[in-house]
């Protein structure tokens, strides 16, 4: 038995019961010292104590596998999303027990309360669901699972270890890119947020000829075949395909700023990739370049299957960096990249008006050759403020400044207009349902 002891002792913790066992046995031995009629009652209940414990030892260590673990953790994390995962957990033991499971999550989510605590039924089975939700990117270390097993006595625990080290990665959010391609798909993204837009004009590709309906434009209608049908007729016409959109995302220091867990570059990430593929599914060609004080990663556009895990692969390994966006590498890079007229997404942030002017003239060539759409984001907090009331001075300081940056903010969206360059304002939570909105706006009025 001392051996066997030593082989266990490291997994071997002592339960609640038993310390309220040895608490009796302490009190009965003090009262006995002066209540000599207990006689030899305090012996009777230490031993007695001593021989559960030696039985609920024998209970828990007389099976090698008494317990069975196995934690499923999906092959890649998505970013910003809430990812289940789950415990699944089998008792081989021939009575039931209470189990307490510890899981060690990457230190990445700085959470230290991640215990559950179950029952099982002998020669049963049980999962226990939970969600982690990550906010960077990059690769997570997953460590052993710890279960604490009792018997039915709940005098002693033991300690099973399973698992080993996993490192799993955390990709861009891949979980949002499934939801939009579903919808992009089955033409329902207005579930979503995506607004519907009635097309202005049409393009040169017949698609077929159909009844006419409000809001078709009188200039398709279809004359022979309506004189044929006694109904209205009208050509339909499908969107122009193979255009270019090019995702360009600022990695400065501008983009280091945090919302909701998340940094702005992280939300531009998520967003261009679901831009990127809405634009595979709508048939055009997607393409991608980083920049910061230099020229970064670059995907040339393409339709093709690979085109977007290429894209995403990319993506994964970007950082912010600590310098200023140099817009003149920019500008070489699409006069030397993108030889044809194509819609560049430009992610960055803008916080003053002289940020923005430093940049203007490079962003003024750009939209000369191509259609520029500029994404920037709104403070959020500052918004807060200028809707927060006011009780004191000091206060009435702050929302005025608070003010004064926000409607800032508001002039920069004309100052671009004034020269021909699209914009979008956005919170960063709904970064990726604008963006989506005016790549659809601008494909259905034919800008590009």
């Amino acid at each position: 038995m001392k051996n066997l002891f030593k082989i266990y002792y490291k997994d071997l913790f002592l339960g609640k019961r038993l310390f309220a066992g040895i608490g009796i046995c302490v009190s009965l031995f003090l009262f006995a010292f002066f209540l000599p009629w207990l006689g030899d009652l305090p012996y009777i209940a230490f031993w007695t104590l001593i021989a559960l414990v030696i039985v609920d030892f024998l209970l828990l260590y007389k099976h090698n596998r008494g317990v069975f673990l196995r934690r499923d953790v999906p092959e890649r994390l998505s970013n910003g999303d809430e990812n289940e995962l789950n415990i699944y957990v089998e008792n081989f033991y021939s009575f039931g027990i209470s189990i307490g499971v510890i899981d060690e999550i990457p230190f990445q989510f700085q959470k230290r309360n991640l215990w559950f605590k179950t029952t099982l039924k002998s020669k049963t089975h049980k999962k226990i669901n939970y969600t982690l939700r990550p906010t960077r990117r990059g690769e997570y270390v997953f460590g052993m699972v710890r279960l604490y097993v009792q018997s039915p006595l709940g005098l002693i625990t033991r300690r099973f270890n399973f698992e080993t080290d996993k490192i799993v990665p955390v990709y861009p959010s891949f979980l949002q890119l499934r939801k939009y391609e579903l919808m992009a798909i089955s033409n329902r993204l207005s579930e979503v947020g995506i607004k519907k837009i009635r097309r202005i004009g049409h393009s040169m590709e017949f698609d077929q000829v159909k009844n006419y309906v409000k809001g078709d434009d009188y200039r398709t209608i279809n004359w022979k075949a309506t004189a044929r049908r006694g109904d209205l007729m009208v050509n339909s016409f499908t969107d122009e395909k193979s255009q270019h959109v090019y995702s360009i995302i600022d990695k400065s220091r501008a983009m280091k700023m945090p919302f909701e867990g998340l940094t702005l570059l992280d939300y531009a990430i998520n967003a261009s990739l679901v831009l990127s593929n809405v634009a595979l599914v709508k048939d055009d060609k997607a393409g991608l370049i980083t920049i910061a004080e230099k020229t970064g990663s670059i995907v040339p556009a393409d339709k093709r299957p690979a085109q977007l895990g290429k894209i995403m692969n990319v993506l994964y390994k970007e950082k912010t960096r600590y310098l200023e966006t140099n817009m003149e590498a920019l500008y070489i890079s699409i006069r030397g990249l993108i030889k044809q007229r194509s819609l560049i997404v430009f992610y960055t942030n803008f916080e003053s008006m002289s940020a923005l002017n430093r940049q203007l003239p490079f962003l003024k060539r750009i939209a000369k050759f191509h259609l520029l759409l500029i994404v920037f984001f709104e403070n959020t907090e500052l918004k807060s403020l200028t809707e927060k009331p006011v009780n004191n001075v000091e206060e009435i300081y702050i929302k005025t400044i608070a003010g004064k940056f926000a409607y800032e903010k508001k002039l920069m969206v004309k100052e671009l207009a004034k020269h021909g360059i699209l914009s979008i304002l956005t919170p960063p939570d709904k970064l990726t349902i604008n963006v989506v909105n005016r790549y659809l706006a601008i494909k259905a009025q034919q800008k590009i």
